[in-house]
């Protein structure tokens, strides 16, 4: 215990300080990634917050199973053309969330998983991980190119059971 002198302009007295163990808000903070410029910036908000939180993040790259449906051996050349790409994508897109963690000086986990809805495996993996902040970038998308793309940040942000911080760009 330490006594300290609490000073206001013209008024000075003595305030007792009980030091408590640090205590923080997040453990585990889960980074969905693409890739992108915008990822990236959300990464590097993500690794600053958890070095101040001494917290960990989990890095996800979520694909999107094979698009297309086809006959006969081209579908599945396609499939393992398509998913060997996919993986390549998600694996130096992980590797850059990686070496932004590695900066600040933070532990990181990653995983690819493949969903036919990006969203869902975001809040997925947050559960599965049992992360307790989930941080995204937003493109900021408004009006018809949001109705007609969709928005996988406010889709995680309206289901996630978890707090979501987005980095909009």
């Amino acid at each position: 215990m330490a006594t300290l002198p609490a000073c206001t302009p013209g008024r000075c007295v003595l305030a007792t300080f009980i030091p408590y163990p640090e205590t923080f808000m997040f453990k585990k903070i889960l980074v969905p990634t693409d890739g992108s410029e915008l990822a990236n910036k959300a990464a590097v908000t993500a690794a600053q917050l958890a070095k101040s939180q001494g917290a960990q993040i989990v890095g996800v790259y979520v694909i999107d199973p094979f698009p297309y449906i086809g006959i006969g051996d081209a579908s599945a050349a396609g499939l393992q053309a398509y998913l060997a790409e996919a993986k390549s994508v998600a694996g130096q897109a992980l590797d850059a969330l990686g070496k932004v963690c590695a900066a600040e000086g933070v532990s990181f986990v990653g995983d690819t998983i493949e969903r036919n809805v990006v969203y869902e495996g975001v809040i997925e993996t947050a559960q599965a991980e049992g992360c307790d902040l989930i941080v995204m970038a937003s493109h900021g998308r408004q009006g018809v190119k949001a109705l007609i793309l969709g928005s996988v940040a406010q889709k995680v942000l309206t289901h996630a059971g978890v707090p979501v911080l987005i980095v909009k760009g």
